[in-house]
């Protein structure tokens, strides 16, 4: 590994805001500059936000709402889509997205507020669809379990993925929930190639423990998909058949995947981490993801920016069919129950 390598983060870089009209540049090596060093640090920023529900408008997604107590997430994936979304508070979508992380200390009071709407209608809610809401902050804080503490109060299904196993802590919750079929959770496995996780998930749980998890609630009677997300060619597009086969022992009831996508500061950042963690195979993991993305690192079209297309996204595809059909045969995810929900109408009758 290079010297300049920050372990224990994804990005190695502070990628320019495009939202901003002047940039902060820096003239000396020796710099003097202190907004120009990079503070290695997680910084935790307290705030309350208005409203916490946001619709899932998307092609490729079900109808659903999602939920994010977390803005910002410590896990560091390199690859993560999410990254973006941090320039919209000024920051960078590099090393401030997982070092400066927004906290929504009234995410299940809103949520609260919201469900008892007498117009709100009922559907699954992603938590969370955009960062993980068991990242390392959430021991502590607790965000998570409050607000599935309201979704079972109210009998609501929720869908939750994560890469940590801080999970098992809200296992009373979860398996209350899963005895209603108000509850799915997705387990990220990317890779059981511990050394390359470390470097594309730095402060994420192992892949061990994570298989583990997935043991854990199943063994709960929680049903578990696992996401192969995302599939990067030459780096874990091989072990699809191996992951696969260890969840499916394991007890998941299902898996799917996607094919990585970069866009915007997401290309920059990757571009340089690949040649720092990889640089023997830089040139050919780059040129395989543009293949598959119309000779672009970045895919915004519905349909295929998370699949990809052409012969290497078409192979990855194929290995993956062959192993559901093997590994998976007969196994599927319970469907919710939403005619239980209780809204404030359905909690006020049942004091009399």
């Amino acid at each position: 590994m290079p010297e300049e390598f920050i372990k224990g983060r994804g990005a190695q870089i502070n990628t320019p805001n495009r939202f901003d009209k002047l940039q902060l540049v820096q003239e000396h090596v020796e710099g003097i500059d202190e907004a120009l060093v990079l503070k290695r640090e997680t910084q935790f920023t307290r705030v309350f936000p208005k409203t916490i529900l946001n619709k899932v408008d998307s092609e490729d997604l079900y109808d659903a709402w999602s939920l994010n107590p977390y803005q910002g997430c410590e896990h560091g994936c390199i690859y993560c889509y999410a990254r973006t979304t941090h320039e919209f508070l000024g920051y960078s979508a590099g090393l401030d997205f997982e070092s400066k992380i927004m906290v929504k200390m009234n995410a299940a009071s809103l949520l609260e507020k919201a469900i008892s709407a007498p117009k709100y209608i009922v559907k699954p809610i992603m938590l969370s669809g955009n960062t993980d809401c068991y990242q390392p902050i959430e021991k502590k804080l607790g965000l998570t379990r409050r607000i599935l503490e309201t979704l079972l109060k109210h009998r609501h299904p929720v869908s939750l993925i994560t890469k940590n196993v801080l999970l098992l802590r809200d296992l009373d919750i979860l398996t209350e929930m899963a005895r209603l079929n108000l509850v799915h959770v997705n387990v990220s496995i990317t890779s059981l190639d511990e050394e390359l996780r470390q470097k594309m998930e730095p402060r994420t749980a192992t892949n061990k423990r994570r298989v583990e998890l997935v043991r854990e609630l199943s063994d709960n009677q929680i049903p578990v998909n696992v996401m192969i997300a995302p599939i990067i060619p030459s780096l874990n597009d091989h072990e699809i058949p191996e992951i696969m086969q260890t969840v499916a022992e394991a007890g998941a009831l299902s898996a799917g995947y996607t094919f990585v996508r970069l866009n915007g500061a997401i290309g920059d950042i990757f571009t340089d981490w690949i040649y720092k963690a990889y640089p023997d195979r830089a040139e050919k993991v780059l040129n395989q993801i543009k293949e598959a993305h119309g000779g672009s690192l970045e895919d915004n079209r519905p349909g295929l920016r998370m699949r990809g297309e052409g012969k290497i996204a078409d192979s990855i595809r194929d290995l993956f069919i062959i192993s559901k059909k093997k590994y998976f045969a007969e196994k599927y995810m319970p469907p919710f129950d939403m005619t239980i929900f209780r809204g404030k109408i359905n909690m006020q009758l049942s004091l009399f």
